[in-house]
């Protein structure tokens, strides 16, 4: 296997691992959507809906991919995905108060527009990761949407019983962020005269996420338990 083709496999790889682990909010939109129908109505609602979420998503992060390209928006997009990555492992979660559908028609309009609002950190992480490339964008979406309708259960089950999936997502967009930080065309030129200084940012901004994340993380859980005794 040539460079470029593992290179494209990795990133493919790193953005489907990006999207599970960004997709909890997501699968917990699908099954309040459509959680008033029955039998293969349902079916058909998640589907359907997921399926329209897919493709808005596609356009949407093919736009970020475009709109990344200019001068200092690679920048921010890193910075806001350092947010999201805090967010992820402080035990932030979207807003859930989800209205479900008492049509077929009715929850497909909810699962689509609650995952455009709520799609933010995805298209991010993913647009990020992409490099510019249009097709894993596309790849790594039609892979990953796929595995979060029927396997979304599963998925959030593994991070319950494993936490270190999280902190392991969140290191992965750590790393992302740092990349498109660096990667930005005013600053690039300084991180490659000195490589070394680059790999020390990488680390840094991974190590903050980590240290800042588990901090609030453990502030969050004793304050549960305080509360609860």
């Amino acid at each position: 296997m040539n460079t470029s083709a593992a290179d494209f496999i990795l990133s493919l790889l790193n953005i489907v691992f990006l999207d599970l682990i960004l997709a909890g909010d997501n699968a917990i939109v699908i099954g309040l959507a459509a959680r008033n129908l029955q039998g293969q109505r349902q079916k058909q609602a998640i589907l359907l809906g997921t399926g329209g979420a897919v493709i808005l998503r596609i356009i949407a992060t093919i736009l970020v991919v475009w709109l990344l390209k200019i001068p200092w928006l690679l920048a921010i997009g890193g910075l806001l995905l350092i947010l999201i990555a805090y967010k992820l492992l402080s035990g932030g979660s979207a807003e859930t108060d989800i209205q479900a559908g008492g049509t077929l028609w009715a929850a497909v309009r909810t699962i689509i527009i609650a995952d455009a609002a709520m799609g933010l950190d995805n298209v991010i992480a993913v647009a990020g990761a992409a490099n510019h490339n249009i097709t894993l964008v596309v790849l790594g979406l039609l892979i990953s949407v796929p595995i979060v309708v029927w396997g979304s259960t599963l998925f959030i089950r593994l991070i319950n019983r494993y936490p270190w999936i999280i902190y392991l997502g969140s290191g992965v967009l750590g790393f992302t962020a740092s990349s498109m930080i660096s990667g930005e065309k005013v600053i690039a030129p300084y991180f490659k005269a000195h490589p070394l200084l680059h790999v020390l940012f990488i680390a840094a901004v991974i190590a903050g996420i980590l240290a800042a994340g588990h901090w609030k993380r453990r502030r969050t859980q004793l304050a549960v338990q305080n509360h609860s005794s």
